[in-house]
């Protein structure tokens, strides 16, 4: 309808010179005619000029007192002739209407505000914020000293209105003809082909970009720490086993059955299979004992073991179980050192903010050979984070159920140009390690941190949640730079 008769009056005029005006007066939507306007002066059948007007609209608080009346004689007619005390007046009154309409009386010196009376100070108000905001609100003009009012107590706001005045183009026609834009069958057998228009073919058109596969952040760092941890000579993991019992979880690292750790607000736990029935019963009888007797020169925990808890499936809370199961499989063959590494997802019951999820990727790597100490454990921490691009390391006394001594591992940020914690360590406990049948001077140092962590550091994301699941950005994904570790 606005095209017929945007091209239809042209057909007999020179010109529209203004389309709100035209609108208004062919009972056509404005927003509809200039979406008509942009489509015909594209073709050419128009010429179009732009033009803009700025207009004042009501707030929404200018909109309620236009509708209600202004604040001021809503808390004026409030008021009898005899007074009423302030608690009452303010009880019959909106708080905002109250607090407002107490403050422009006043000013107005319409009322007299006394500690135990409000009385009217004149008989009668004439509401003129009213009347200029229906003014407002039917378009009519009010002078600059009103609008100044109206606008420093926010009920009016500025409105541009744009518009177009149009004129004949050059390739005006009184009716637009759609160009077809393919021959079909239909139209040879019925012949109309010959009189139809068709659209000019760009030869110069691109063709529709293809899209292509883009590998997410933690897929780029991630196989960048496995070519670390494999120039190292380490062996990685098998990490299949989202599903993991609580023996293999927390009791085989010698982690006591009442640590808060294993509580339900921590971990998740399941309902189905709510249990396992797959444990060396020999080795599961040795933790046992050193959990409530101790052994290999330790006093144990002196608690009641309970083989029920022991049984419990789980999503696996760290990589470390995985690590327990090495370790013990290698204790049942003749020693031979190992270096292993995971990297794999972990799941822990938490509260999901910036820096924490309830899902998330653990790297661990861990050294089995004799006579380790300390001083081998920071040996290898410096060379792995230094292929990081962390050369400068601080180490942090900690404690860990299954690692004594335990350490926090510090590194310094050139870029943030301060120290982070970049992850944990340790040598595992004689109570973990003996149990399993590995022989008595064999040490295993141990080292993790999340993946997230070194990830959000090189691409600059300070919230986890824009990195890994479902709220994450896809834009992120299509424009991250191809990774280099090392921080600038």
């Amino acid at each position: 309808m606005a095209e017929k008769a945007v091209l239809g009056f042209l057909e007999k005029n020179e010109g529209i010179p203004d389309s709100g005006q035209f609108a208004a007066e062919c009972g056509i939507n404005h927003d509809e005619l200039v979406n008509v306007i942009k489509s015909l002066h594209g073709f050419g059948f128009v010429d179009s000029q732009d033009i803009k007007r700025e207009r004042w609209v009501l707030t929404d608080e200018g909109r309620a007192y236009a509708a209600t009346g202004s604040p001021e004689v809503q808390f004026f007619l409030a008021i009898p002739t005899e007074g009423i005390p302030p608690e009452e007046l303010q009880r019959k009154l909106n708080p905002s209407v109250f607090r407002i309409g107490r403050s422009q009386a006043m000013k107005n010196q319409w009322v007299e505000m006394g500690k135990q009376r409000v009385t009217r100070k004149v008989l009668n108000v004439e509401d003129t914020v009213k009347d200029l905001l229906l003014r407002v609100q039917d378009g009519q003009a009010i002078n600059p000293e009103d609008i100044d009012a109206l606008k420093r107590r926010k009920l009016i706001a500025p409105q541009i209105w744009k518009g177009y005045s149009i004129r004949k183009g050059t390739n005006y026609a009184p009716e637009r003809k759609k160009a077809a834009t393919d021959l079909t069958r239909d139209h040879l057998q019925r012949g109309d082909w010959k009189e139809l228009e068709f659209k000019e073919y760009n030869f110069s058109a691109k063709g529709q970009p293809t899209e292509g596969g883009h590998l997410h952040p933690l897929l780029k760092v991630r196989q960048q720490l496995q070519l670390i941890f494999l120039q190292m000579g380490f062996e990685e993991m098998p990490t299949n086993n989202f599903v993991e019992s609580s023996f293999w979880n927390f009791d085989a690292l010698f982690q006591p059955q009442q640590h808060p750790a294993r509580d339900s607000h921590d971990t998740f736990f399941l309902q189905v299979p709510s249990t396992t029935k797959m444990l060396p019963e020999d080795y599961v009888e040795r933790v046992k004992h050193v959990h409530e007797l101790g052994g290999y020169e330790s006093r144990g925990y002196g608690y009641d073991w309970k083989r029920e808890e022991a049984n419990k499936n789980l999503l696996r809370t760290h990589t470390t179980a995985v690590s327990t199961r090495m370790l013990y499989l290698l204790a049942q063959k003749p020693f031979a050192p190992k270096k292993y590494y995971s990297i794999d997802r972990v799941f822990r019951n938490e509260a999901v903010d910036r820096t924490h999820l309830a899902e998330f990727h653990q790297i661990e790597g861990l050294v089995c050979d004799r006579g380790l100490t300390l001083g081998d454990l920071k040996g290898v921490l410096k060379e792995f984070f230094s292929r990081l691009g962390m050369s400068k390391l601080r180490f942090k006394p900690a404690y860990n159920p299954y690692t004594e001594p335990s350490m926090e591992i510090f590194g310094f940020h050139e870029g943030l140009n301060k120290w982070v914690e970049i992850g944990n360590s340790g040598m595992f406990r004689p109570e973990m390690l003996l149990p399993m049948g590995l022989p008595e001077d064999v040490r295993v140092i141990a080292w993790g941190l999340s993946l997230e962590r070194p990830t959000m550091i090189l691409y600059k994301i300070d919230n986890i949640r824009d990195l890994f699941g479902h709220k994450v950005d896809l834009g992120l994904i299509k424009r991250n730079p191809i990774c280099r570790l090392g921080i600038e």
